[in-house]
């Protein structure tokens, strides 16, 4: 198991920009190291964070590659959808996220569940290179208020999945119920997993997971050979 981290900040301009400078060390490490970045994405509260906080660090954008942790099988142009929201954010403010359309690797929302996971792995093992377990150098996730994260929900069969890296969910507890998503050993092979979240609302959750260890799915995220850090504002970590 690789090491966990645990670092809290006093206010969210705080997480952000404690988010921001560890996705910055990340990438060029990378990029100095293999020539490229390849950093999965999450939606939720996290496009905030990385709205305010990608823009000011420095880097070689040109050399990012951008996969989804998962992503609703949606219409780009549906508030479901997270590729959409992220290219919202491109196009707004000037471009507050300075990638391009074309760095990113997305779910194609014209084909079913089953089909868009298939095409979706056949692209990520393009980039990554094939088997279960690829591995990305930095995933940004969320959690739930459920604990689910990606589109690993608690008691559901995605949770045993071992034999791939990417899975069709099309029985979501939370709507929309087609989804894919990256499975756990995929995520657990990354070089680095982060958890970004602030305010009181994730605290009760927070403690579980983090104190009470419950295996709910954010719990499970344990990076084999690589670090888990969790950056959570004051009250977020207050039942720590």
């Amino acid at each position: 198991m690789g090491k966990e981290e645990v670092i809290v900040k006093e206010t969210v301009e705080d997480v952000t920009k404690e988010l921001a400078s560890l996705v910055e060390k990340e990438a060029n490490e990378a990029i100095q190291s293999r020539g490229k970045f390849i950093i999965g994405l999450s939606g939720g509260s996290l496009v905030n964070f990385l709205a305010a906080g990608l823009p000011t660090i420095s880097t070689d954008w040109s050399l990012w590659h951008v996969l989804f942790c998962d992503e609703r099988v949606v219409p780009f142009n549906s508030d479901d959808s997270t590729f959409g929201v992220y290219r919202r954010q491109l196009k707004s403010n000037g471009g507050a996220l300075p990638l391009t359309e074309s760095q990113f690797l997305c779910v194609d929302p014209a084909l079913d569940a089953d089909t868009a996971a298939a095409d979706y792995a056949a692209k990520v093992s393009a980039l990554l290179g094939p088997g279960r377990a690829p591995r990305c150098d930095l995933l940004l996730l969320g959690m739930g208020p459920d604990g689910h994260t990606c589109s690993l929900f608690p008691g559901h069969a995605l949770l045993s999945v071992t034999d791939r890296a990417v899975a069709a969910i099309t029985d979501s507890p939370k709507p929309p119920p087609a989804r894919v998503t990256l499975t756990l050993p995929a995520v657990n092979a990354a070089r680095a997993a982060v958890f970004a979240m602030a305010g009181a609302g994730k605290a009760d959750m927070v403690r579980r997971v983090l104190r009470d260890r419950e295996p709910l799915p954010a719990a499970l995220v344990q990076p084999t050979d690589g670090r888990l850090v969790w950056i959570l504002d004051q009250a977020a970590a207050a039942k720590l």
